[in-house]
């Protein structure tokens, strides 16, 4: 299965085709806000990539959040897009389970610790979850939670491997030696593919014209001070 993968959640932008789960060509800024312009840069030429090597796009995948609200719309917009032109399905991820995957395959080898996975929500807020073999613990998903401390979020005493652009402001509050800070964890389009793939055998389905990405919390729009756009 060929999947073209999209994760625009984050300041990080990227785009992706894999085949039956494994990357085959990804193209990635970390410069931030430039997300509507660089994506359908990417697009293209993930396409033409696809035209010369026989490949026939089956899916989109998207990161579908939480996090970044202009991110993931754009993302969004481009991924209903996409599978409306082609006429295939949609497969959303949330991006905890991609910065999970990226973390696994990045530096994680040990089966049995406890991963949280944190997107920053602002202030000493983040985005997070529990992942504990491969599963999040107690069913929960993604959930803002104010950090005040280790327990704020897991009081277990297995090893912790936390990570993501909500982590470091988290490091220096987090003093537990059980506890693992892992920087320059992000999640990207690369790490999708096996993630849709397992969506996509699941039988799972999405109706595109209703989808919306998962912002978690409302968005609420600041009154401008520009003149005249008040």
């Amino acid at each position: 299965m060929t999947i073209l993968c999209i994760e625009t959640s984050t300041s990080v932008c990227s785009a992706a085709i894999c085949k039956d789960g494994a990357p085959c060509k990804q193209y990635v800024s970390y410069e931030g806000s430039n997300h509507a312009r660089l994506l359908p840069l990417y697009i293209e030429q993930i396409l033409q990539y696809a035209r010369e090597n026989g490949l026939t796009i089956d899916a989109v995948a998207l990161s579908e959040g939480p996090g970044s609200y202009t991110g993931l719309r754009i993302g969004t917009a481009t991924a209903k897009g996409l599978c409306y032109g082609l006429n295939i399905p949609l497969l959303p991820i949330p991006t905890l389970e991609v910065l999970c995957e990226a973390a696994r395959r990045l530096t994680i080898r040990d089966e049995r610790a406890v991963l949280i996975p944190m997107i920053d929500a602002r202030r000493m807020e983040v985005y997070t979850s529990v992942m504990a073999k491969g599963e999040w613990m107690n069913g929960e998903g993604a959930k803002a939670v104010v950090v005040e401390n280790e327990e704020s979020i897991y009081s277990g005493n297995e090893d912790v491997y936390y990570f993501g652009d909500g982590s470091a402001k988290c490091a220096t509050i987090f003093t537990k030696p059980n506890w693992h800070y892992i920087p320059d964890i992000v999640p990207e389009a690369q790490y999708m593919g096996v993630l849709g793939e397992r969506l996509a055998l699941s039988g799972e389905r999405v109706n595109i014209a209703y989808y919306e990405p998962y912002y978690l919390k409302e968005f609420i729009a600041a009154q401008s001070h520009v003149k005249g756009l008040r």
